[in-house]
C-alpha cells in the first residue's frame, strides 16, 4: 500500500530496542483516510474467505480492524488487556510478549463474542517476532472457531513472524514491510504483501 510506505518513510521513527514508532499513523493518532484505505485493502485481500468476524486486540489493532469489518459488513471482536467485572465465564485467554509494554499480556475474549461457527479473520497493527497474533490464533482455537487469515498494517520482514506462523496455514497479509532500520539507513520500506 503505497501509501501508507510513503507516510511511515515521512513520520516513522527508529527507537532503542528495535521499535518503531508511527503513532502518528496507528497507534496514537489515526488518519481516517488512510485507515479506510487500510480497511478496504484488507477486506479485498480476505472477502473470498467468506469470514463472518474480525479479531484484533486492543488497542492499537482496532481502527484498521473495524475499517475492515465496516468493509466486510462483519461484527469486530476485540481482545482485552483486563478482564473487566462484566465479562461473564467462560472466557478465552492466552498471554503475549509486547516489547512496547515491556512484558507479558495477558488477552481475554468472552465465550459470548467469540465460538463454533465462526469463522474469524485477524487483524492488528504490527507482525513482528508473531508472538500476539500466535496468542490471538490460540484464543481462536479455544473457542472452536476457524482462523482464516491475518492480517496487519506493518510487518518488520526482518524478525521472521511470518515464517514462525507459517504452521498456522493461513494466509498472512501486510500492507507494509520493514526491510531494514538503523540508524545508517533509516527505514528501508516496500509495500506488504
Amino acid at each position: 500500500m503505497q501509501t501508507l510506505v510513503e507516510a511511515i518513510r515521512q513520520q516513522g521513527v527508529i527507537l532503542p530496542g528495535g521499535i518503531l514508532k508511527v503513532d502518528g499513523l496507528v497507534n496514537h493518532q489515526l488518519l481516517p483516510g488512510l485507515t479506510r484505505e487500510m480497511g478496504e485493502r484488507f477486506a479485498a485481500g480476505f472477502a473470498h474467505l467468506n469470514p463472518n468476524k474480525v479479531v484484533t486486540i486492543e488497542v492499537s489493532g482496532i481502527a484498521p480492524a473495524l475499517a475492515t469489518a465496516l468493509v466486510l459488513n462483519v461484527p469486530l471482536v476485540y481482545a482485552r488487556k483486563k478482564k473487566p467485572i462484566t465479562m461473564q465465564e467462560p472466557t478465552f485467554t492466552a498471554q503475549s510478549v509486547s516489547r512496547t509494554k515491556g512484558g507479558a499480556v495477558d488477552l481475554f475474549v468472552s465465550s459470548e463474542y467469540l465460538g463454533p461457527g465462526d469463522r474469524v479473520i485477524v487483524i492488528d497493527d504490527f507482525l513482528a517476532s508473531g508472538g500476539t497474533l500466535r496468542a490471538l490464533a490460540g484464543i481462536i482455537a479455544l473457542s472452536g472457531a476457524e482462523l482464516l487469515g491475518l492480517g496487519c498494517v506493518v510487518e518488520k520482514g526482518f524478525e521472521d513472524g511470518r515464517t514462525r506462523l507459517a504452521d498456522l496455514n493461513v494466509p498472512i497479509l501486510t500492507l507494509a514491510n520493514i526491510v531494514r532500520m538503523n540508524e545508517a539507513e533509516g527505514i528501508v520500506v516496500e509495500a506488504g504483501h
